[in-house]
């Protein structure tokens, strides 16, 4: 039974409850990380892609495939190796043989060709297969020999990292880490969601999680879902406000940066941070704080879902020298640092 009628427009009070049962079906599986599934949920429905990075056994795979049950959509996996080439996510063309002996080209489309892509520990293939992604990402097709193909909507890429085992892999460039509206992180489990983690995966009984959508109405449904998103009111002042925690985040000492008399900056910024975010992560803060602010009940965003999701939406983007490493300051804190910078100098 679906929440949302493929025929109607869905108002906030549906969004709203379409989200939580939506939750709440993932959450019969996952134990624990209630804000990593929620900003999943979130870029989802903000049209964006998510990177996630954990520790082995921190249930990133388990996540995207609940995920994927709970919305009724089609879901495919990679796992990604160094031997991944990239026609082994796009698709090739092959020689196929007809009746009457006649052989012609065919495309056989790769298992990028779904709703939901779970892209597992994409670090650990090469540049040139890592970037096939950009394009089905960013403009929801794929160009194989000449020929262009389109993805079917929604579409969503999940990209896992393994942050240990730094031995054969290959970092993401910061062009790709851009095309990602999100980087979550999951964190190891405390003692009593270990506990309940243990008593639900060793039971004899499995956690059955129900699709929220009919398989036929979902790919509808979620798009009208999303379409809400965008329509939720951003005024003037709140894009102003995206504007310059973005560009606080930009050294004054990059040769990037202009009108620096006009940007607002911590000493921390100029000492830790080689380059700061694009313009993508502006997209980022008013996407998310558009679900944060349907979430409560409004059509229009605030100061404090910008907030909010900062860190997810803009750490990621950010590239810091070696006096950062070397001083344990990691992105999540010059976030925070600029957060503070930018509210008070607006007083």
């Amino acid at each position: 039974m679906s929440e949302v009628s493929a025929v109607e427009t869905p108002t906030v009070a549906d969004f709203t409850r379409t989200f939580r049962r939506i939750q709440a079906e993932i959450h019969k599986v996952i134990i624990g990380h209630e804000q990593a599934v929620e900003e999943l949920l979130s870029a989802l429905f903000a049209g964006g892609h998510v990177l996630i990075e954990g520790v082995p056994g921190t249930g990133k795979t388990t996540l995207v495939k609940t995920l994927g049950i709970a919305l009724n959509l089609s879901f495919n996996r990679i796992q990604f190796t160094v031997d991944l080439m990239p026609a082994d996510i796009t698709g090739t063309r092959v020689i196929l043989s007809s009746e009457d002996g006649r052989r012609d080209f065919s495309f056989q489309p790769g298992p990028a060709f779904c709703h939901i892509l779970l892209g597992d520990e994409i670090n650990r293939a090469t540049p040139k297969t890592q970037s096939a992604l950009l394009e089905a990402m960013a403009e929801l097709q794929v160009t194989v020999s000449g020929t262009t193909y389109k993805l079917p909507p929604p579409y969503f890429v999940m990209a896992t990292l393994n942050p240990i085992e730094m031995e054969g892999t290959y970092p993401l460039p910061e062009a790709q880490l851009d095309r990602f509206l999100y980087k979550v992180r999951l964190n190891y489990p405390d003692e009593a969601e270990l506990t309940r983690i243990i008593s639900s995966t060793t039971g004899p009984e499995e956690a059955g999680v129900e699709a929220v959508f009919s398989a036929a109405e979902a790919p509808e449904q979620i798009e009208a879902l999303k379409k809400l998103v965008r329509d939720v009111m951003a005024a003037p002042a709140m894009e102003i406000y995206a504007a310059r925690l973005v560009r606080a985040t930009q050294p004054q000492n990059s040769r990037f940066v202009a009108d620096e008399a006009k940007a607002v900056h911590d000493e921390m910024v100029n000492r830790y941070v080689m380059f700061g975010s694009s313009p993508r992560g502006a997209q980022a803060l008013i996407l998310g704080a558009k679900v944060r602010a349907l979430l409560d009940g409004r059509a229009n965003i605030a100061r404090e879902d910008i907030d909010g999701i900062a860190v997810s939406a803009l750490a990621h983007r950010i590239m810091l020298n070696y006096a950062a490493h070397s001083d344990g300051i990691d992105a999540s804190h010059i976030v925070e640092r600029v957060i503070k910078s930018v509210r008070a100098a607006r007083g």
